[in-house]
């Protein structure tokens, strides 16, 4: 039998895909211009931080615990932030404005940036910002969109397409977040070659598009509010 084809709006599945993109952008600069770190990827920190607890010399030991830490702690702001507001796409707009206002000053701070301590507080901002986004996304459970892991979206594109079950849209679904995290990774490397200032603005401004182009989505299906009878 056929999977159930998700019934989310179309807006929202773009807003995700944009979010994945972004995602490519982020760790590209924490991973290449921070220093073999991830801020949205918290399964490769573990791994990481499980290579310098067995010896590595390579792997940046503080970069990776920071980045747990700062995740954790946006995870806890996304989760107040979905818990108390009902509507999700007012969670998901806070959790975009967070999103953009923290990717920013990390914008802002990377222009003097220089030392340990100063890539470490970049660390932390791009971390916060991605667990406020992982915590809200997660909140809206869409199937095969988590915007930072493609894990289970591959395996699923896999085995669905040697099984009967696997439709049309479910597959165009997962690969399109595969080709957005990949496209977004690409970007943010050659970004980052450039400058790391200049890469973390890209990224801000791609997640500020984002939330006004869902605004402006959920606003246009808003219904009209119905007319007072004594202006008339």
């Amino acid at each position: 039998m056929s999977a159930v084809e998700p019934t989310e709006p179309g807006h929202l599945r773009v807003t995700l895909l944009a979010l994945t993109f972004t995602t490519g952008l982020v760790d590209a600069v924490s991973y290449l211009g921070l220093g073999r770190v991830f801020t949205a990827n918290m399964t490769g920190n573990v791994v990481l931080l499980g290579f310098g607890l067995g010896g590595s010399h390579v792997v940046w030991i503080a970069g990776a615990l920071v980045s747990l830490a700062f995740f954790l702690t946006g995870a806890v702001i996304g989760g107040r932030l979905t818990t108390q507001v009902g509507d999700r796409f007012r969670y998901l707009l806070g959790g975009l404005g967070l999103e953009t206002l923290l990717v920013a000053l990390a914008a802002i701070v990377s222009l003097p940036a220089q030392g340990t301590g100063a890539r470490l507080v970049l660390v932390g901002l791009l971390a916060t910002a991605m667990g406020v986004r992982n915590a809200v996304v997660r909140r809206l459970a869409v199937p095969d969109m988590t915007t930072t892991v493609l894990t289970l979206t591959l395996t699923g594109l896999a085995s669905d397409s040697t099984v009967a079950g696997g439709s049309g849209g479910q597959m165009l679904r997962r690969g399109g977040a595969a080709a957005a995290m990949l496209v977004g990774a690409v970007a943010g490397a050659l970004l980052v070659r450039q400058d790391i200032t200049l890469a973390l603005t890209a990224a801000a401004a791609m997640v500020a598009a984002t939330m006004a182009g869902l605004w402006s989505a959920v606003r246009a299906e808003a219904p009209a509010a119905p007319a007072d009878p004594a202006a008339r």
